[in-house]
């Protein structure tokens, strides 16, 4: 990680109108790479992982050094090259051109595996960058709020032709990008049963105002979301909790979700919390990552396994991009239909690729200012730029909230 490159201060992205850089695109990027990194905004700033445990935003500390000594002195028809997480070139383009290309996490198909990325991994030539953290444009929960909102509206437009309110939707996580879930769903009036394993997580969650209801009892959990689907009011429950558990007793009990998802971490089987005691299995997670991640491969199992069910008793499942059905196919679940496609959609191409369609995305807007005022400036262009977009109306009229 080249810790002897390390600021000595924690690291801040520049507000106001004065610029470092030589224009606001360049400075853009380099702000927004300075956001990622700020402490307000990142998850383990010492080691560069913005959120989701492992995600970077650059290599490692020299990387990042460079990366804006690079930016520092880019021109204004040049364009920096950088590869997972590293600057590799700068080269003469146009001022027309992208100031920045990111490619990250690429390998070649056959030796694409976790073990041979995890070796590159720890010898220095690659990185996990995520969606939003190898890209610098991670703006905390408030960004995928935004993501999750218009992916569950566009699902409520596409299966019921209206918001979500009487339906309610099953799903796993509430880290910092899946705890944007509940306030989602609320959003569209809908009722979430939302688990988490880490009840510390699900209390914050409470705390923050993202969730309304706080509760370790499934039976507690289904009431009161029954009565609120009834009623068609809004509800959001963090309900304390595995997975692998949960699901398959919902599918013993024939209780079945209009809308089942999923965001708990599975990229990495050693992000996956297995059945058992919550610090139980932290420690086998440091004792023993083979056997922890053996366990957690029969649990990613179950849960699949659940989902699966829940969608042939007439759940609309889709995948929300973490890579949970990979996993179990890698364990020997059958995901696939006979002609190969997954037996359930990914979140893209069933309800953000539409939206990409239309010229919508990436679902954030930034004032590199720093100054709020400039956010309404541009929420208030955008209500009378799109004065007939009832999803985006009602988005900003939510978020200002």
């Amino acid at each position: 990680m080249y810790p002897e490159y390390r600021p000595s201060e924690p690291i801040k992205a520049k507000r106001g109108h004065n610029l470092q850089c030589k224009s606001w695109e360049i400075e853009a990027a380099l702000r927004m790479l300075q956001n990622n990194l700020d402490p307000e905004n990142c998850l383990i700033p010492k080691e560069l992982i913005v959120y989701g445990g492992s995600g970077r935003a650059v290599r490692n500390w020299k990387a990042y050094r460079q990366t804006v000594d690079a930016l520092l002195n880019l021109k204004e028809d040049e364009t920096l090259l950088m590869q997972s997480g590293k600057p590799v070139g700068v080269v003469r383009t146009h001022p027309y051109s992208p100031r920045v290309l990111i490619a990250n996490s690429n390998i070649v198909p056959r030796w694409s595996t976790q073990d041979n990325f995890d070796r590159y991994d720890k010898m220095g030539l690659t990185m996990y960058g995520q969606m939003t953290a190898g890209s610098w444009i991670y703006i905390g929960t408030q960004g995928i709020l935004q993501g999750t909102y218009q992916t569950l509206a566009a699902l409520g437009e596409q299966h019921y032709g209206s918001d979500l309110a009487g339906k309610w939707v099953l799903t796993g996580g509430l880290g910092a990008m899946s705890g944007a879930q509940p306030l989602a769903v609320t959003m569209n009036n809908g009722v979430i049963i939302n688990v988490e394993v880490d009840p510390v997580r699900a209390k914050r969650r409470v705390n923050e105002g993202y969730c309304m209801k706080y509760s370790e009892s499934l039976d507690e959990a289904i009431a009161l979301a029954k009565e609120a689907v009834k009623a068609k009011k809004p509800l959001s429950i963090a309900l304390v909790g595995n997975c692998a558990e949960i699901l398959p007793e919902m599918v013993k009990r024939d209780i079945i979700p209009d809308i089942v998802t999923d965001q708990t971490s599975s990229h990495s089987l050693l992000d996956y919390v297995p059945i058992g005691d919550l610090d139980e299995m932290r420690k086998l997670h440091d004792k023993d990552p083979e056997k922890y991640k053996e366990k957690a491969m029969e649990a990613i199992i179950k849960h699949e396994e659940a989902i699966l069910a829940m969608q042939k008793k007439g759940a609309i499942a889709f995948d929300y991009g973490n890579n949970l059905r990979g996993q179990a196919e890698a364990g020997g679940l059958n995901v696939r239909k006979e002609d190969g496609n997954f037996l359930y959609p990914g979140f893209v191409p069933a309800y953000i690729r539409p939206l990409f369609c239309e010229g919508r995305g990436p679902f954030r807007w930034v004032a590199l200012s720093g100054d709020v005022s400039d956010i309404h400036k541009l929420d208030d262009l955008v209500l009378e730029l799109f004065p007939h977009d009832d999803i985006l109306s009602r988005w900003i009229a939510l978020a200002k909230e």
